[in-house]
C-alpha cells in the first residue's frame, strides 16, 4: 500500500495530499460501505460536510474500522464544513459539536466555512421564500471569529474556508487572529485556479481541489465538455499507461494541491489511489496547464448569484 505524502498547513498540522470526497446521492448504507472500502484501499483523509446529510454513516464506517484495528483515529484526517444556515457566530460551535457527536468524533482535523454566503437559519438547509432563497445578514468575517473560537478550544485542529475568492480571503486576513489554513475550491484541468493558488500560497494558505476530475452532471453533458475525454489528457495518460483520471489527480499533486476525488466504486477508488508510482515532468504539467478555460461545473443554485457574497464574479 502506497504511503500518502502530506502537506504541512500554516499551523504545522499535516494533511494527506490525497483524500476521499463523501458527497453523494444515494442510500446512506452505500456511503458507509464506500468509506469502509476506501479505508481498505488506503485512504486516510475524508472530506465531509453537514449538508451532505450522511455524516452519521461516515462516522459509523470510521468507528467500525477503528474497532477492527485497521486504523486509529490518529491515522485519519477528517474535514468538516459549516453550512450556510449557521453563519450566525453563536451557532458555529453548537452545530460543530452536533456534527462531531453524529460522527462519534472528538474533533475535526480541519473545519471549513463551506460557502462565503449565508442563508436564513432554520430547519431548511436551503430556505426559500416567495422571492427565492432567503439570505442571512451575517458577514462571513463575523463567522470567521467564531471559527477562531472553535480552533482555540481544540474542536478543530485547523480552520479554513471553501469557495472563497481572493477578495474574500483578503477581508478575512484583515480581521483574523488565526489565519485560514485552507481554501477548498473546484479545481481541475479546465479550471486550474492558477491565480488563486498563487495568491493563497503567498499567504500561507493551502489549496484543496474538489471535483478534480471535472465530471459534469448529466444535464451539463448536453452542453459542456468532459475533462476526462480531453485529447491532451488522454495522450498523456497513454504515455504513462495510466487513466485520464489518474493524470488529472497526479496533476494536482505535482502542483502541491490537496486533491479529493470521489468514487463509491471500489475499483475506481483503487484506480484514483494509484497515483504515487509515477511523476509528471514539468512539460506535461505545462500541457495540462494549457487546457485551462476557467470552466466551472459547480456554481450553486443560479438564484444565489444575486447574493452580495457570491464568490464567482466571472459567472455574473
Amino acid at each position: 500500500m502506497a504511503s500518502i505524502p502530506k502537506v504541512k498547513l500554516n499551523n504545522g498540522v499535516e494533511i494527506p495530499i490525497l483524500g476521499f470526497g463523501t458527497a453523494a446521492e444515494g442510500s446512506e448504507d452505500l456511503v458507509k460501505s464506500a468509506v469502509m472500502d476506501a479505508i481498505d484501499v488506503g485512504y486516510r483523509h475524508f472530506d465531509c460536510a453537514h449538508v451532505y446529510l450522511n455524516q452519521k454513516k461516515v462516522g459509523e464506517a470510521i468507528t467500525e474500522k477503528i474497532s477492527q484495528g485497521v486504523v486509529t483515529r490518529g491515522d485519519l484526517f477528517i474535514t468538516g464544513k459549516l453550512w450556510n444556515t449557521y453563519h450566525r457566530p453563536e451557532s458555529v460551535e453548537a452545530v460543530l459539536r452536533a456534527d462531531l457527536k453524529e460522527m462519534n468524533l472528538e474533533y475535526f482535523d480541519l473545519y471549513l466555512i463551506h460557502w462565503p454566503f449565508g442563508f436564513k437559519e432554520g430547519e431548511s438547509l436551503i430556505p426559500s421564500g416567495p422571492d427565492g432563497i432567503e439570505y442571512s445578514d451575517y458577514d462571513y468575517t463575523e463567522t470567521w471569529r467564531a471559527m477562531e473560537e472553535i480552533y482555540s478550544k481544540g474542536l478543530a485542529k485547523a480552520v479554513g474556508v471553501s469557495n472563497f475568492n481572493q477578495q474574500q480571503i483578503e477581508r478575512v486576513l484583515q480581521i483574523c487572529t488565526v489565519s485560514p489554513a485552507m481554501n477548498q475550491v473546484e479545481c481541475h484541468p479546465y479550471l486550474n485556479q492558477k491565480k488563486l493558488k498563487e495568491f493563497c500560497a503567498s499567504k500561507g494558505i493551502v489549496l484543496t481541489a474538489y471535483s478534480p476530475l471535472g465530471t459534469p452532471t448529466l444535464e451539463q453533458r448536453r452542453h459542456m465538455k468532459n475533462v476526462l475525454e480531453d485529447t491532451t489528457l488522454n495522450e498523456i495518460a497513454k504515455k504513462y499507461n495510466k487513466s485520464a483520471a489518474q493524470i488529472a489527480i497526479r496533476y494536482q499533486i505535482e502542483r502541491g494541491v490537496v486533491v479529493i476525488p470521489k468514487s463509491f466504486n471500489k475499483k475506481r477508488q483503487a484506480e484514483n489511489f494509484g497515483v504515487f508510482d509515477f511523476h509528471l515532468p514539468s512539460e506535461d504539467v505545462a500541457k495540462i496547464d494549457g487546457l485551462n478555460e476557467n470552466l466551472r461545473f459547480i456554481t450553486f443554485i443560479p438564484s444565489v448569484r444575486s447574493h452580495k457574497f457570491y464568490p464567482f464574479s466571472d459567472m455574473q
